[in-house]
């Protein structure tokens, strides 16, 4: 069923009157203006004392600057810290989900984004006995378990033998599926086996992860992130790529189908419909490309068109649509759902796309199909000045209201919130020079989630892949 405009001004004008009035976790609102990512200087509005913690405080070990009364602990160090079969921490430490654990422990599963193969890889995921999907690539995540009271206790290969794995997404029936950045084939790239596809793996039963199975019902591209709505079951993905941009995916299950642990690999390939989003604006226009919005509040209809060859076995994905069927966007990455429908993030456009911006964030609701406009930042000037944010990649929903990301721009980079009312601010700074002091270098913050009870905020840098845990005195009203 496509959209009819009688359909959109309704539709749109309920949800922008339903989105601003939701309480659930305190989320963005909707109205024109509300959220000028590029209006005003990170921490200020308007009208408005600054938002946030406080300024952040140089860090005597050179790692990571917080708000007084906040502190930090690395729990694990590619290369230095080691997992129980004795090899090292795997490096590129990307995308995390926190599940809880036995006897009150956390387990925190996260992505090493490494593309290289055994051979090449100076840090890659340890082959595992019975966890290997393909022998040659280097890639895969790993299982920590934290203690209650914060320790790193222990730490497991989750799954191996996989290739660029960047985000991912939890599942509402406590799994994660991890997603593989690439479209290499077997025999390219020294791999042995077709690769971008999405895997589940279970944090709590490694039994489970045995004899790894792609999910490809969900495609084969330049997967980014998952993310599952609870209600219906259909499954949000972002892929990463360009010319032509990528585009946003959403799997609809087959009739019948029941969600569970383990369910997704019993999927025959072909199995429910992958469609790709066409963006329609309030007069019934076709929409390109997602930068086409500049106004904070832009509410686009959405259709959903069928995949022609979902294993893109001669043409890739993005490239089997003609002018005119699809919405493309830059840098789709990270995905979180919140307040009924899901959070997605484009990570900046430049000259492949129409508009130029440092980073947008959409809402998609599945019960009005529709796509706002949430969080635009405009084109930082100077990414080496500590000021102006840019590049949000990974995202997850706060417990304490709006929105935390991690900034994958250039520069100074950080973790840092967006607020109810459209203001940002940062709440911590990478200190990490992997650079030279002439040419500093600070590589970009990955894996952002908070532990189930709300306590802790987990991050990690990816060079040289620190997995960090952070703790203060979190409260409801910082972004007032």
């Amino acid at each position: 069923m496509s959209f009819s405009r009688r359909d959109f001004v309704q539709r749109s004008a309920t949800a922008g009157a339903a989105i601003a009035v939701a309480g659930g976790t305190g989320i963005l609102a909707s109205a024109p203006g509300a959220l000028a990512g590029e209006a005003a200087a990170p921490g200020h509005a308007k009208g408005h004392a600054a938002p946030g913690y406080g300024p952040l405080l140089p860090d005597p070990d050179g790692i990571l600057a917080l708000p007084a009364g906040f502190s930090y602990r690395v729990l694990t160090h590619a290369g230095v810290t080691r997992l129980e079969s004795g090899e090292a921490t795997p490096g590129s430490h990307d995308g995390m989900a926190s599940f809880e654990g036995p006897r009150g422990s956390v387990l925190l599963v996260y992505n090493h984004e490494i593309g290289d193969t055994q051979a090449d890889a100076d840090l890659p995921v340890p082959l595992a006995e019975d966890l290997v999907y393909d022998p040659a690539a280097a890639g895969g995540c790993t299982v920590l378990q934290v203690s209650r009271g914060g320790e790193p206790v222990g730490e497991w290969v989750g799954i191996a033998g996989t290739a660029d794995n960047c985000a991912g997404g939890h599942t509402p029936w406590g799994t994660w599926l991890t997603c593989e950045e690439t479209d290499v084939k077997a025999g390219q790239e020294g791999m042995t086996k077709d690769h971008g596809y999405v895997f589940e793996v279970d944090p709590h039963d490694a039994r489970a992860n045995r004899h790894p199975k792609p999910v490809k019902a969900l495609g084969r591209y330049a997967h980014e992130s998952a993310v599952v709505d609870p209600k219906r079951g259909h499954v949000f993905l972002t892929e990463d790529d360009d010319q032509p941009n990528g585009l946003l995916y959403r799997w609809t299950p087959p009739h019948g189908f029941e969600h569970g642990r383990g369910r997704l690999r019993t999927l025959a390939d072909d199995a429910g419909a992958l469609q790709a989003a066409r963006c329609v604006d309030s007069g019934g226009r076709y929409v390109d490309d997602l930068s086409r919005a500049t106004e904070i509040g832009t509410v686009y209809g959405v259709d959903w068109v069928d995949v022609p060859d979902r294993d893109a076995r001669e043409v890739p994905v993005r490239k089997q649509f003609g002018e005119g069927e699809v919405t493309r966007a830059r840098k789709l990455e990270g995905q979180w759902w919140g307040d009924g429908g899901v959070y997605i993030v484009s990570s900046y456009a430049r000259d492949e796309s129409p508009e130029q911006h440092d980073g947008s964030i959409w809402f998609y609701s599945p019960s009005r199909r529709t796509l706002t406009l949430k969080v635009r930042l405009g084109v930082n000037p100077d990414p080496w000045q500590d000021g102006p944010l840019d590049g949000p990649d990974n995202i997850t929903v706060s417990p304490y209201g709006g929105l935390i990301l991690a900034e994958d721009g250039e520069g100074v980079s950080h973790l840092f919130a967006a607020t109810g009312d459209g203001r940002t601010y940062a709440i911590a700074r990478n200190e990490l020079n992997i650079g030279t002091e002439e040419e500093p270098e600070y590589s970009e913050f990955t894996g952002v989630t908070f532990s189930p009870d709300g306590d802790t905020l987990y991050a990690s840098i990816q060079d040289p892949g620190l997995l960090l845990a952070i703790t203060g005195p979190w409260r409801r009203d910082a972004g007032r």
